[in-house]
């Protein structure tokens, strides 16, 4: 039985004479017969041997269904030159005929030489058509064009001026979304409170799902295009378009390119930076913020750190003198703690009657906040951890030094043991320098943003009108306003602001 393989994967082929009609014809007419078996690839890029009408045309070859194979082009088979020449050799080796209409490639020396040439002249021609488009694309780009439509709830994309326009309807929510997450209200509650209401609403997503998921939201509060700064070249799709002919465990993932390589195109901004920027500030502290509620509810829960060891504070009820009393502790017990604790433990009464009052005092007169966070926002925490990083990369670097030193010196050392020191040493060295690196980069971000006045003007009004009626309405009103509170000790703390 004759098999004819065709295969198109785009528009411009087809324009070429590459149709999968006119290829069909073709191979007929070659094979001098309309009796054939046919296998299509329709769409699917000559890049990837993975490609169903291939994969059918080989396993027919193999079980020796196929006699002979007639294909249009060397290429058809595969744009890669190692491809196309293994399955050009797999159908030989099993008596296969290869029949090609665009040219003989006898089975001899010359005949193998020119089908490489041609098979290494189109495998040139694909590597230049792909080199020309992402190098068009990154000059569009740094032209100020956005070059395709990245579907990004609030914005509609015109095709023709190489540029994103604000849906209007779809602003209304992503503004409501950045509102509702940064500024005091009683409707929802986090991330996935947001995600809730939004579902209730009937709101539809860009795709016109009904139900929103959290992580849909917070890819909403994290993306910087609402702002007014798209990065085009960002991520590195390269081998993801095999991934729907791969498993699981096979398929490429998308990866982000280093920041040096991203390209800014400014589109018009939905929220402002400066709302922008106080939302990821509480995004970075979501997690500690928005835990899952225990049994007792804590007011300050997820906003105390231990200004000595850095642990987090937390409610605890404690039996003391045959009492039971609240407590917030730094001291962790469960298997795999970093650091145990310095042992602080404040009356929870006491800790937040006292940050209450400072809160009451700042919504009082607003104007405080701007001294407040000149005065007492100094990054003193940031600083002292910074510090300690900075000598355990000094003591991981010398330990590896002599580390090395000891392997140079070979004989009667175990060296296996040694290398395995020095490779633990530099992850460990690498991992405090990664830290430190964010650090850094949290205290710089720190003293160029300014607290969200949107966010305070919307506290100070719930303030005013008596709106904190309930413990809810407290602890949210502290959340609006309050980063983080430093503990020392019960009788020394600091209360740092957004």
């Amino acid at each position: 039985m004759i098999g004819i393989y065709v295969r198109v994967s785009t528009e411009e082929q087809a324009k070429k004479g590459y149709s999968v009609e006119n290829q069909i014809d073709e191979c007929k007419k070659k094979a001098q017969t309309n009796d054939v078996m046919e296998y299509i690839d329709k769409g699917y890029s000559g890049e990837f041997l993975e490609r169903p009408g291939l994969d059918k045309l080989r396993k027919d070859v193999k079980d020796g269904i196929i006699e002979k194979v007639v294909c249009y082009d060397p290429d058809r088979l595969s744009r890669k030159l190692m491809n196309a020449l293994i399955i050009d050799d797999e159908f030989r080796k099993k008596g296969v005929e290869m029949i090609y209409v665009s040219g003989e490639f006898a089975k001899t020396p010359e005949g193998q030489l020119f089908y490489s040439m041609r098979g290494a002249i189109s495998e040139f021609e694909k590597a230049k058509i792909n080199e020309r488009m992402s190098g068009g694309r990154k000059r569009k780009a740094r032209e100020g064009k956005v070059v395709k439509n990245n579907y990004v709830y609030g914005y509609d994309y015109d095709k023709e001026k190489g540029a994103m326009v604000i849906n209007e309807e779809e602003a209304k929510v992503v503004k409501l979304i950045f509102d509702l997450f940064t500024q005091t209200n009683s409707i929802v509650r986090g991330i996935n409170g947001l995600a809730k209401h939004l579902t209730e609403k009937g709101i539809p997503t860009k795709r016109g799902a009904a139900v929103w998921h959290r992580q849909v939201v917070r890819q909403i509060l994290l993306n910087p295009t609402y702002k007014g700064e798209f990065y085009q070249n960002r991520w590195n799709t390269e081998g993801m378009l095999a991934n729907r002919y791969k498993t699981e465990d096979d398929k490429v993932s998308m990866k982000e390119r280093d920041k040096s390589e991203w390209i800014l195109t400014k589109v018009p901004a939905i929220v402002t930076e400066e709302q922008f920027n106080y939302a990821q500030e509480l995004i970075s502290q979501s997690r500690r913020r928005w835990a899952k509620s225990g049994k007792r509810q804590y007011l300050l829960s997820g906003l105390l750190r231990c200004g000595k060891c850095g642990n987090t504070l937390t409610g605890l009820n404690k039996k003391n003198w045959g009492k039971y009393v609240l407590t917030y502790s730094d001291r962790k017990n469960y298997s795999g703690a970093k650091h145990t604790g310095c042992g602080v433990e404040v009356p929870c009464e006491k800790l937040d009657e006292a940050v209450w009052l400072e809160v009451k005092r700042l919504l009082d007169d607003p104007e405080r906040i701007e001294s407040h966070n000149q005065n007492e926002q100094q990054p003193v925490f940031e600083l002292e951890q910074m510090s300690i990083l900075e000598n355990e990369i000094e003591k991981a670097r010398k330990g590896r030094k002599k580390l090395m030193q000891l392997f140079a010196l070979g004989d009667d050392i175990d060296t296996d043991e040694i290398r395995e020191s020095i490779i633990e040493m530099k992850e460990k060295e690498d991992s405090y320098r990664k830290q430190l690196e964010e650090l850094q980069q949290s205290v710089q971000e720190a003293q160029s943003q300014g607290f969200n006045t949107e966010a305070l003007k919307r506290a100070v009004e719930h303030y005013v009108k008596g709106d904190v009626n309930s413990f809810e309405d407290q602890q949210n009103l502290i959340r609006t306003i309050v980063k983080e509170v430093i503990v020392y000790d019960k009788d020394n703390i600091n209360i740092r602001l957004f």
